[in-house]
């Protein structure tokens, strides 16, 4: 079977989906992609250009699948490449979406953004997101947003979009994380390895390790994860504060950033904005112990027995589960292991089988 994989964002979370499921589908996965910069432009006027690209490599043989990412127009797209799509079936593969995506502090929502994300599912044959919380939080929001419309509001579409929708989870290459047991030198090493924006409330991070610094814990702390024009100035006062404690400040390229994620004792996110958890699953995968908040996607990411130990619902229960993770490294590290096993159901090698299983049978 022939897939069209389109991805207009082809950079971080997105480039590695797209190229893991490539390179482990048993099917043939062919990329349509433009880099990943200008998203409002890519997902404005992405369509015409990704379109004369499909229609290079599909003049000879049509796809039988057309798998698209939510940063892409998709009715659009099957407008314009219509010669060479078909009949082809098409699925709109939700990494995240602009109707809930955290506003940046000044901005009002564009509903332009998500209404395009909207008509893309309203024409697939099958829609994809990547957590439960995802689906959730996108059908309890849309009916607010059609209703602003004056007439022909598609409300009545949203329970057959609904019923077309399923979860499929990002597949992530965790095999690149194996090996023999990293070693693990006191004093217990933290991990930040989420992006350096609001959304992802560094604030309260360092605010919890702040206090524990204060109350004389001995630990260490790796601020890995990309950053952007506008970083959050937590992250230098923090260095500044924290001192010899911060071993990593900065980017990671690829081989750093799987030795320190192998070296992390704890994984803490403070998110306010958390569609899957990509970085998450990495780092609980390779031995780290988890310490998130109850909410967003992260219950999902971890077996039910262990939620009281890992999710906090408030910044005390932060501080209480963080604080016991470094004072008994060696429980911490127990339950660490205990979950191993049940995060290696996003690898790849687990995921590729699911996603060429639906797909095959949606050309079907």
């Amino acid at each position: 079977m022939r897939i069209l994989l389109v991805e207009p964002y082809f950079g971080g979370s997105h480039r590695a989906w797209a190229s893991g499921f490539a390179e482990h589908s048993s099917h043939q996965v062919l990329l349509v992609t433009h880099e990943a910069r200008f998203w409002k432009w890519r997902m404005q006027g992405g369509h015409v250009t990704l379109a004369a690209e499909a229609r290079k490599l599909l003049r000879e043989e049509p796809a039988d699948v057309v798998l698209a990412s939510s940063m892409l127009d998709l009715a659009a797209f099957l407008g314009a490449a219509r010669d060479v799509v078909g009949d082809a079936s098409v699925a709109l593969y939700m990494h995240e979406n602009q109707l809930t995506y955290p506003m940046v502090e000044g901005e009002s929502l564009d509903l332009a953004y998500p209404m395009k994300q909207w008509v893309g599912m309203a024409v697939a044959d099958r829609v994809f997101f990547n957590s439960g919380f995802h689906r959730d939080e996108w059908f309890t929001a849309l009916p607010g947003m059609l209703k602003q419309f004056p007439d022909y509001t598609h409300t009545r579409l949203v329970p057959q979009v609904a019923a077309k929708s399923e979860i499929l989870p990002v597949g992530v290459d965790l095999r690149r994380l194996d090996g023999e047991p990293a070693a693990h030198p006191a004093p217990p090493l933290v991990l930040w390895n989420h992006r350096w924006e609001h959304d992802k409330n560094p604030a309260e991070f360092f605010a919890a390790l702040d206090l524990l610094a204060a109350d004389g814990m001995e630990f260490r702390v790796a601020l890995a994860g990309e950053s952007f024009r506008n970083v959050p100035e937590e992250f230098d006062a923090a260095r500044e504060r924290l001192g010899e404690r911060v071993v990593h400040f900065g980017y990671a390229d690829q081989e750093g950033y799987v030795e320190l994620v192998r070296k992390a004792d704890v994984v803490v996110s403070t998110a306010h904005h958390e569609f899957f958890g990509v970085a998450v699953v990495e780092a609980i995968y390779a031995g780290a112990f988890p310490v998130l908040p109850d909410r967003l996607s992260y219950p999902e990411l971890l077996p039910a027995r262990v939620h009281d130990q890992c999710l906090y619902q408030d910044f005390d229960g932060l501080v209480d589960r963080l604080r016991w993770a470094l004072s008994s490294p060696d429980d911490a590290g127990a339950v660490a292991r205990e979950l191993h096993p049940e995060l290696a159901r996003f690898d790849w090698r687990v995921l590729a089988p699911a996603y060429d299983e639906v797909l095959d049978g949606l050309a079907s």
